[in-house]
């Protein structure tokens, strides 16, 4: 809009003011429309809010849905040689292990010493040469192709090492001008040995070759045997190609680390990590409680007030909340188990009927999960597909968080009122425009009419005037 800042000064008339003002009061139209926009903007970044808080509580809710939190055992040794960890499975009991031997991986080493490791050690007429690794537990030999390029120790190694096919080469210098490949396996235990040898270079094979079942007609030599670790669980012979032993017995995991004798290994029953997965959950819908609670507060106002007060929750007496907050409480209270505990209540958690937060009864809740970690698993997780405490609420919040679901809808929603919001407010706008500018051409029109009027009562008056003194 161009300036106004002349207009009335032919007319004399406060025409810039009144124009001023018959603008301001158009503009007055925007402001239920900017009002909407924000209630409705504040409801979405709401809903936002909510999604976010419900999600939480979905993960914890699925931490909490899992069967294997009540059989949780932990495991001890009496030796700090032998360190042992437990999973879902593993028995209550007590083990004497005895390790009389460790696993430990196959190396070798070029029997020849090599002055330089960037010279070329192959045949030279030879354009190709395959590099095979063969070790017994692997289906397929690592082969490796290699260029005439690729023959020095240098890029033996590096060529080896890039394969990554379970076995690692190095360099060593024994002394000036005297250097050695090292192979080592990746794995221990007998079924990692090595045989290697060289096809295409017979010069290259000389250097490289090895053969378990004859090593002394063979270009390297073994530093470093292959052994199994060998140990007893309760007398019982276990032979095992790695040191970390995960099934003897099932459940258990075993390090071994040095030879150790008459080492005892407990395992007894845990409920920690229980107790803390049923903590977190508590503190997880606790918290969606209070994101709930301040998303649809409401402030009382005195009797005649026009306004509701501003400190309102944006999603005051929405009703996709109160689906979601019913929908879980009511979870909370249904006896759906066939153990010993029927409710939460039962087994130590209990909802406070003021606030609709969760409680832990600690001490009833150990007791519980002593005495009846089954009956306390049969009613947080059911049978993991239909009943369960868990297992009901993560089927329903994930309905609520789904594409089309309750929360995801009600975006939609606002997104819609909003948008036909902004197609108002830019019609709207444009038609106080017009207004505005219609004023403005007929203000200054009479801007212009009375100036010539004025200047004609001016002529007219001088006109009477002189004619009067003649």
């Amino acid at each position: 809009m161009a300036s106004i800042s002349s207009l009335g000064v032919g007319s004399n008339l406060p025409l810039d003011t009144l124009l001023t003002n018959l603008e301001t009061a158009e503009k007055a139209r925007l402001t239920p429309i900017t009002q909407q926009q924000s209630s409705y903007s504040s409801k979405l970044t709401a809903f936002g809010t909510l999604k976010s808080s419900l999600e939480k509580f979905q993960t914890a809710n699925t931490a909490l849905n899992d069967a294997s939190l009540f059989k949780s055992t932990v495991a001890t040794s009496s030796s700090t040689d032998l360190t042992v960890s437990t999973a879902a499975g593993a028995a209550p009991g007590t083990y004497k292990i005895n390790v009389t031997q460790l696993a430990q991986a196959q190396s070798l080493r070029t029997t020849a010493t090599v002055a330089n490791t960037k010279d070329a050690l192959g045949d030279t007429s030879a354009e190709e040469r395959t590099l095979v690794i063969k070790q017994d537990g692997k289906e397929k030999p690592l082969e490796i192709k290699l260029t005439k390029d690729q023959t020095s120790l240098s890029s033996l190694r590096d060529a080896i090492n890039n394969a990554n096919g379970g076995v690692s080469a190095s360099i060593v210098k024994l002394k000036d001008d005297d250097y050695q490949l090292v192979l080592t396996s990746t794995e221990t235990g007998v079924t990692n040995k090595m045989s290697v040898s060289v096809t295409g270079d017979s010069k290259l094979n000389e250097l490289l070759s090895y053969n378990n079942a004859d090593a002394a007609s063979s270009g390297m030599t073994q530093i470093v045997e292959a052994k199994d670790a060998e140990l007893t669980v309760n007398g019982i012979d276990i032979v095992r190609s790695s040191n970390t032993v995960t099934d003897a017995p099932e459940g258990l995991t075993l390090n071994l680390t040095k030879v150790a004798s008459d080492t005892t290994v407990t395992v007894s029953q845990s409920n920690d990590k229980a107790t803390s997965a049923i903590t977190a959950w508590v503190n997880a819908y606790n918290s969606l409680v209070d994101t709930i609670g301040t998303l649809t507060k409401y402030t009382s106002v005195d009797a005649g007030t026009d306004a509701q007060d501003t400190s309102n929750g944006a999603l005051l007496g929405d009703s996709s909340v109160r689906t979601i907050q019913t929908g879980i409480r009511a979870q909370f209270s249904t006896s759906i188990s066939s153990g010993s505990f029927q409710t939460l209540s039962q087994m130590g958690v209990t909802q406070d009927p003021s606030t609709g937060k969760l409680k832990i009864d600690n001490d009833k809740l150990s007791t519980a999960l002593k005495t009846g970690s089954v009956d306390v698993q049969a009613l947080l997780v059911g049978d993991g597909k239909e009943t369960g405490v868990t297992t009901k609420i993560s089927k329903l919040v994930e309905g609520y968080l789904a594409d089309d679901g309750i929360i995801d809808s009600a975006q939609d929603s606002i997104n819609t009122t909003l948008k036909r919001l902004t197609k108002q407010y830019l019609s709207v706008s444009a038609s106080i425009d017009d207004t505005v500018a219609r004023y403005k051409t007929q203000f200054t029109q009479l801007d212009s009419l009375m100036s010539k009027l004025n200047n004609t009562s001016t002529y007219l008056t001088q006109q009477f005037s002189s004619s009067s003194s003649s």
